[in-house]
């Protein structure tokens, strides 16, 4: 088969659909992305080719600015404001560039994560099955509707029906799901994994450690200084050791802080990151909350903005970790948190619960394989 990943800006729209290329791949398929040229460096450490195309996401902040007056980055943005961003100006800036990667590449199935609409239509421009890969818990059905309403106008305009997706490839254990969601497709359970960098084997843990160790991980957009100087200051007072990730653009000597017991580190696969830590303090992206979970770890979730409030209060629903609202949390609180988490066995009970619906769904190599069995 000759596949097509397509991705939103951002390594979290990217990261979730790694272990399926990579098994596609391994299976002799032709596999390649269709992403913003700022994903070439993550990629190229897979070994699967970039067609790049579509705007990168300082692009999309400012065409949202100009033409709704809102910051995206700001909050959450509404239903409307995210269909807007998904199936209007993602289309608008970037749908010739990726349909005419698509036409060369010449595709027998594309695969979309599931707020990526370029890919959608570039489906039905060129009567490609497609598949939807989820990066978590559902989309709420309320965004659901605006942005497929937005998707309608934007195929429209081009003369295009929308095609209805094949398949629903949910990467969300049962306990992280909401009771009330139906899969629109038939769906297959695709199992999450924590990045591991080209696939590179996961370490072991190290040697024995005085205090725990958490890991503070705010993602690759939302590394503020601001933010995360406080809380690292907060946690140092309850006598743990600390690993703070950088994201691909900050560096150390931005963070005020001076102590043995905080090592920062540039962009490192989570897998590595997550393999001798005890708890997780994360802004709620849904790479790094299922990959935490993936490793049985409890979490703080400190969301900020975009989709994090709805990832971050599924995982406190599922009691693996403590979330607070939206903006909403201070440095103290936080340290007071990561106490309660490391603690309190329930947390780390739960997490470890998630852990095993995870470990039980299907692997990569299985849902490869049932999608090439689909197409041939």
């Amino acid at each position: 088969m000759r596949v097509l990943f397509f991705g939103c800006p951002g390594f979290g729209h990217v990261v979730p659909q790694l272990p399926l290329a990579r098994a596609m791949r391994e299976r002799g398929d032709q596999v390649a992305f269709v992403a913003a040229a700022s994903l070439s460096s993550l990629l190229e450490a897979e070994e699967i080719a970039l067609l790049p195309a579509g705007p990168e996401v300082p692009e999309l902040v400012v065409e949202l600015k100009r033409s709704t007056g809102v910051d995206i980055l700001a909050a959450p943005p509404s239903a409307e404001i995210e269909a807007e961003i998904f199936a209007g100006a993602r289309i608008d800036l970037g749908y010739q560039d990726s349909l005419a990667a698509a036409r060369d590449f010449k595709p027998d199935l594309i695969v979309v994560d599931a707020m990526d609409y370029v890919g959608r239509i570039v489906a039905s421009a060129l009567d490609v099955p497609h598949a939807v890969i989820a990066l978590g818990p559902a989309v709420r059905p309320e965004s659901v509707a605006a942005t497929d309403a937005r998707s309608v106008v934007s195929h429209e305009a081009r003369g295009l029906t929308p095609h209805k997706a094949r398949w629903y490839l949910d990467t969300c254990p049962p306990a992280l799901q909401f009771d009330d969601f139906r899969a629109p497709v038939p769906r297959l359970a695709l199992r999450p994994e924590a990045y591991t960098g080209g696939g590179a084997a996961v370490p072991a843990p190290g040697e024995s450690r005085v205090r725990p160790r958490v890991l503070v991980n705010f993602g690759t957009i939302f590394v503020i200084p601001e933010v995360i100087t406080p809380i690292v200051r907060a946690l140092l007072a309850r006598d743990l050791d600390i690993r703070v990730t950088l994201g691909p653009v900050r560096n150390a000597e931005e963070f005020d802080v001076d102590s043995d017991r905080v090592e920062f580190v540039g962009f490192t696969p989570l897998a590595q990151l997550l393999s001798d830590v005890d708890a997780v303090v994360t802004v709620g992206g849904a790479g790094t909350i299922l990959g935490a979970l993936a490793h049985g770890l409890p979490m703080v979730l400190t969301p900020l903005a975009a989709d994090q409030p709805l990832h971050a209060g599924r995982a406190a629903a599922a009691g693996a970790g403590i979330a607070f609202p939206v903006g909403e949390f201070k440095p103290d609180q936080v340290a007071e948190a990561v106490a309660s988490v490391l603690e309190t066995p329930d947390y780390k009970e739960a997490a470890q619960r998630v852990a095993a619906e995870i470990k039980a769904m299907a692997s990569p190599a299985e849902v490869a394989a049932e999608l090439a069995a689909a197409i041939d």
